[in-house]
């Protein structure tokens, strides 16, 4: 029994890494995969707050590996999670005893924090770097989706 779950955490961790490592190129090709950018800025949150260090690294280097594939700013998300883990996480943790409320919450608010960073920076940059269109929502439904899980 030992054994199988030692096999079964093995495969868990290559199917991961192979997820951080090949996703954020798959979008790059295809543009109607979601990007998960709340997703992994939840997951580093749950880092920060004591889950574990594979909680801070594996999203942060999903994180970068994202935003040098679609020729984003770099740390743009990282520094977008941390504002908003600076400002208003501990508000959200009022809703403590419904962690699927916290997750959902948070993944809304930093999708929202770093399209409103993304939009700041175009503005002062006098670049666009995003489109605002319906895959821009279908990429936050499906990061409030994995949230749920």
């Amino acid at each position: 029994m030992r054994n199988r779950w030692f096999v079964l955490k093995f495969l868990l961790g290559i199917f991961l890494i192979l997820f951080v490592i090949l996703y954020p190129m798959l979008i790059s090709i295809y543009v109607f995969l979601p990007l998960f950018i709340g997703f992994a800025g939840w997951s580093l949150l749950r880092g920060i707050d004591g889950a574990g260090l594979g909680y801070i690294l594996i999203p942060l280097i999903y994180l970068i590996n994202l935003e040098i594939n679609l020729s984003l700013p770099l740390m743009m998300v990282v520094f977008a999670t941390l504002l908003y883990y600076l400002t208003l996480y501990e508000r959200v943790l009022v809703f403590k005893k419904c962690r699927v409320c916290v997750a959902v919450l948070s993944v809304v608010l930093i999708d929202l924090y770093y399209l409103g960073s993304l939009l700041m920076y175009d503005l002062l940059m006098d670049t666009s770097s995003i489109v605002i269109d319906k895959l821009l929502w279908y990429s936050l439904f499906a990061d409030i989706f994995m949230a749920v899980l």
